[in-house]
């Protein structure tokens, strides 16, 4: 199988003007047919359309390719017809279809993929249809992706239909701002902003997308803005835009039932009733609200210090101050609201095997020491599994680097060694996907990276290999998004890498995807609301890499988000958290 994408220029949301796709094992076994074929030999079908186009064919290689035929040409009256109509086809995309079948090869474009895709659903041609349905993915946008998204469901295109929800949800902002959102129906409405997924930069957005909505055909509409405004969440909107724009909105103003929410948002900004909050959804952040926590130099004093960022907001917040400053400490979170910093080291000379902890819904969060853990560790990676805290590898003075690996059990307070891995490993990175615990790469030395991964299995207590990365990395970044586990950048003993490897355990292989804008060492990596987030990370022994930049799986593309403004260190240790309750929405 062979792929080919040509890019274009034209139009806003042109990414590919064709998808070429070819199944090299039917130009081979189906050459002479198609040769007999264009002479008209042996042909014993002849396909019409509504548009009385005929296109000839042999029965046998019909069925043998399409389980519709089959059925047709073994099962039904058709059997003994030379002639048959096909409805609702259309002529092109058959003809293409049927071109396919003799040849291997079919080319998707803007133009035919609309037809295409109904037309090979029809004939069960599943490989047609999921090179259709890849193509409508590489052509998500704003503009177009509640159409691809209806088409999706339309034709029962399961993966094209989570993933254009998805991009729906990521992009809302933009979203409703088109053509194609005015047109939905208000049960589509009501189901794409009832969301808790959604991706807004804050809640006006989404009661501005209502207004929006209703006032395009007002007359009909406005009879269904209080089943609409029961999903907007005005009480964490803030009380002065409730009152200069949704109270002064004349939709608003002439609906009674509206009346109702804004009281209860106005009610709840007056007693912020945490009874209140727990009962009615409406009071509550939508649940992909999440900030990141990150721990690094940001300041002159050589301190490691927390910020917290909200990547909706692209907007910072200072962090609870930490109690030991610890480089290269493992960042995890336990239970959703505990965040654990393990290990690292104060200097060059003293590594750590102390453990701060802390409490995110606590009124007043502020970090804590923990439970020590059995071994000093630097350079190391964490994971959690079931709410245990696994500590891997890493270097220590004494013994260099670590092949052994540790557990908090948070419940008993205590931690306790697990199985040694095969390898050592020093600057390592560590994610967790489907209860298992992968350790990627890292080094035995300054000369010696590894290309080697191996899995934990909590459940045995044994470590396993698993399939090795295209090249050899330490100081390399590891997040999970989506079932999928992403090494990220690292250095390779020559050089600082930008290059991004994908690996999928059902296939157990790794995927090279597109690079990162800037090659980076020692970043913190974490995703939070479909994306991938790279932070900060050094360049070379002289360059810090002072900037965020995240990936979309949907698009493979890196995009630059924020600077980071950290102070001459590399590493970054970040993790996804809910929203700490101290940090306000609006402040």
């Amino acid at each position: 199988m062979q792929n080919k994408k040509e890019k274009t220029e034209s139009g806003r949301c042109a990414k590919y003007a064709k998808y070429e796709y070819k199944k090299s094992s039917y130009a081979e076994t189906h050459g002479v047919l198609q040769s007999l074929r264009q002479d008209g030999l042996f042909c014993d079908i002849k396909l019409k359309t509504d548009d009385n186009e005929i296109i000839i064919a042999h029965k046998v290689l019909l069925a043998s390719a399409s389980p519709y035929f089959h059925a047709m040409f073994t099962n039904f009256s058709e059997r003994n017809h030379d002639l048959v109509v096909l409805r609702e086809i259309d002529s092109t995309a058959l003809q293409q279809l049927v071109n396919f079948i003799y040849s291997g090869r079919i080319v998707i474009t803007e133009e035919n993929v609309q037809d295409l895709l109904p037309a090979a659903n029809l004939l069960q041609l599943q490989e047609v249809k999921e090179v259709c349905c890849d193509f409508l993915n590489s052509q998500l946008c704003p503009t177009n992706c509640i159409g691809i998204n209806a088409i999706a469901d339309l034709h029962s295109c399961t993966k094209l239909l989570t993933s254009s929800e998805l991009y729906i949800q990521q992009h809302f902002s933009e979203v409703v701002g088109g053509d194609e959102f005015l047109s939905l129906s208000s049960e589509k409405v009501i189901q794409l902003i009832s969301s808790d997924k959604l991706t807004v930069p804050s809640e006006e957005k989404v009661f501005e997308s209502v207004i929006r909505w209703v006032k395009y055909e007002s007359s009909s509409r406005k009879y269904v803005l209080p089943q609409l405004m029961e999903h907007v969440r005005l009480p964490v909107t803030s009380k002065n835009y409730i009152l200069k724009h949704v109270v002064q909105e004349p939709l608003i103003k002439n609906c009674y039932k509206c009346k109702d929410y804004i009281s209860e948002a106005l009610n709840f900004h007056t007693l912020n009733s945490e009874e209140l909050i727990s009962q009615n959804i409406r009071c509550k952040d939508r649940h992909g609200d999440k900030v990141i926590l990150i721990a690094t130099i940001f300041d002159t004093d050589e301190r490691i210090s927390t910020k917290l960022y909200e990547p909706k907001m692209n907007r910072w917040h200072n962090g609870p101050e930490m109690i030991t400053n610890r480089k290269n400490a493992g960042l995890a979170v336990v239970k959703d609201n505990l965040v654990f910093a393990v290990g690292g080291a104060t200097n060059i000379w003293r590594q750590l095997q102390s453990v701060d902890v802390l409490d995110l819904s606590s009124e007043s969060p502020c970090w804590k020491s923990s439970v020590e853990m059995l071994v000093k560790r630097n350079y190391f990676g964490v994971g959690v599994i079931n709410n245990k805290l696994y500590a891997v590898g890493g270097l220590t003075n004494s013994d260099g680097p670590l092949d052994s690996a540790e557990v908090l059990d948070y419940n008993t307070q205590e931690w306790r060694m697990i199985a040694n891995m095969s390898t050592r490993r020093s600057g390592l990175g560590v994610g967790v996907l489907n209860n298992l615990l992968y350790a990627v790469g890292g080094c035995i030395s300054s000369s010696r990276q590894l290309k080697t991964v191996e899995r934990y299995d909590p459940s045995i207590d044994a470590w396993t290999p698993v399939a090795k990365m295209s090249v050899g990395r330490s100081w390399v970044g590891v997040g999970v998004l989506d079932g999928v586990l992403y090494a990220v950048g690292g250095e390779d003993g020559y050089k600082t890498l930008s290059i991004v490897e994908a690996y999928r355990p059902s296939t157990d292989g790794w995927t090279t995807i597109a690079d990162m804008n800037f090659p980076r060492y020692g970043a913190g990596v974490v995703a939070v609301d479909g994306l991938l987030y790279v932070f900060g990370g050094q360049i070379n022994k002289s360059h810090i890499e002072d900037s965020i930049e995240c990936y979309s799986p949907i698009t493979n593309t890196w995009t630059i988000v924020a600077p980071l403004r950290i102070h001459e260190y590399a590493s970054a240790r970040v993790v996804a958290i809910n929203r700490p309750r101290h940090l306000k929405i609006h402040s």
